[in-house]
């Protein structure tokens, strides 16, 4: 794209569509960033781009913003029935986002990767895999983190960019990566996408715009994931726990072992013992990252070498510390009862559990048995805390409430034995407090210093 003289409005000042602002102003677009925050709200991102010619419109989103407007870029935590969206919808306004603009000019081969639990893991580790091969430049970004069009300009043709997408990102997308990867699809983001099929269409978008000669990775486990690999354009692999059936390609499990098998064998890539990563899930992460890692034509020895000695991202069944003889997690990135069910399934020891904070619609009937048969406890905070607690009662569960995450620590440490495990794996999302997930995990780390 010719940025230069394009009126681009980017809606929502955090790490998208701060990097968006950089890149289309440094290009020689006209950019207006609107926020519906103040100007005291967002000193530190106004600080960020001091230097650039970027016009502010804060504290709401007046439709005024479109007169001459080329294009309009919401970020990903903007809903689509914003007013200022559906204006432009209307009137015939180009809307994109960061990660579509990447995708339409980045020179190396992507793998995108979606899934409603175990993206950023899975993102992290096929990096690590892409990194041990020879000769190889990786980027890993995207809703990881670290939008990867701030790393646009140094890429070239031959690099690999590892790409986690969410289905806010996704739904606006008209272009799909090289390797499109879907690890699962169960209820989530329902307070946002309102349907499950609202929410699986916005995660098929990651399919849709590939060709004949791109790849797809599917969970093939996961019923709702294997019910869009359908969507597929291409080579289709799989990856699984299971044998996989015949004429299929794929990851699996035999003896204790992961394999793949491919147009031409069937090869043994590495023990299950060198996984260091806790819990069923995990080794269907590392599953997966084996099949994608495979896609570039990556070998069984950096497959092993990058699984071993890796223990997970940040926030994510992270070790916090052994007090009075009781392990303390911080699963802070649990923003679903399916992830913090997960969870469960990690410990074989008691557990206290901590959950709440700002629910998105979602089930918490089958958490709540799955809890009864492995926790001690179950201490409830924040938000949500008072419409849980009766799903939790009558699934029979001891539960113990509190207003925030400091006075749910407080509850724990009291409940908590020797030899008990204490995770907290909240179930929802951390708005109702706390900037993100990270922040929550960051504070709970800190309480438990505290202890």
């Amino acid at each position: 794209m010719d940025w230069k003289g394009k009126r681009v409005v980017i809606i929502g000042a955090a790490r998208q569509g701060l990097a968006l602002a950089e890149y289309a102003a440094a290009k020689g677009a006209q950019v207006v960033l609107n926020d519906a925050r103040s100007a005291e709200q967002l000193a530190e991102a106004q600080q960020r781009l001091g230097a650039l010619p970027v016009e502010w419109e804060l504290g709401g989103h007046p439709s005024s913003l479109l007169q001459k407007t080329d294009f309009l870029a919401p970020s990903g935590g903007v809903p689509r029935d914003l007013p200022l969206i559906v204006e432009a919808r209307r009137k015939g306004i180009a809307i994109t986002n960061d990660s579509q603009l990447f995708l339409e000019a980045t020179p190396a081969t992507v793998i995108g990767i979606t899934g409603s639990s175990g993206k950023t893991t899975t993102t992290t580790l096929v990096g690590r895999m892409l990194r041990h091969m020879e000769g190889a430049t990786v980027w890993i970004g995207g809703n990881i983190g670290h939008p990867l069009i701030s790393d646009l300009d140094q890429m070239k043709p031959g690099d690999l960019a590892v790409m986690e997408l969410s289905s806010f990102q996704l739904e606006w997308m008209t272009r799909s990566p090289q390797v499109a990867v879907l690890l699962n699809l169960a209820p989530n983001h329902l307070d946002r996408h309102k349907t499950m099929a609202e929410y699986g269409a916005a995660k098929a978008h990651i399919f849709d715009f590939q060709s004949a000669h791109d790849v797809a990775v599917v969970g093939r486990e996961d019923l709702g994931a294997w019910s869009l690999a359908g969507r597929a354009r291409g080579r289709l692999l799989s990856f699984g726990q299971s044998e996989l059936p015949e004429g299929r390609y794929g990851t699996f499990v035999r003896g204790r072992q992961i394999w793949l098998r491919d147009e031409d064998n069937e090869l043994p890539l590495l023990p299950i013992s060198a996984i260091e990563l806790l819990g069923e899930h995990n080794l269907l992460n590392v599953l997966a990252a084996c099949a994608i890692a495979s896609t570039v034509g990556t070998s069984p020895e950096a497959m092993q070498a990058s699984v071993e000695g890796f223990r997970g991202a940040p926030h994510r069944l992270e070790w916090v510390a052994t007090v009075n003889g009781a392990d303390w997690y911080n699963d802070s990135i649990a923003t679903s009862p399916q992830r913090a069910m997960a969870a469960l399934k990690a410990f074989e020891k008691p557990i206290v559990l901590l959950l709440g904070g700002r629910d998105k619609g979602l089930p918490w009937a089958e958490l709540a048995k799955a809890a009864k048969g492995r926790c001690r406890g179950v201490v409830l905070f924040g938000e949500a805390a008072g419409m849980l607690r009766p799903t939790f009662n009558q699934a029979g569960l001891d539960t113990g409430q509190a207003e925030d995450l400091a006075g749910a620590v407080k509850a724990a440490a009291g409940l908590a034995q020797p030899g008990d495990v204490v995770l907290l794996s909240p179930g929802a999302t951390s708005y109702d407090q706390f900037k993100d997930f990270e922040e929550r995990g960051q504070r709970f780390r800190e309480l438990v210093g505290e202890l």
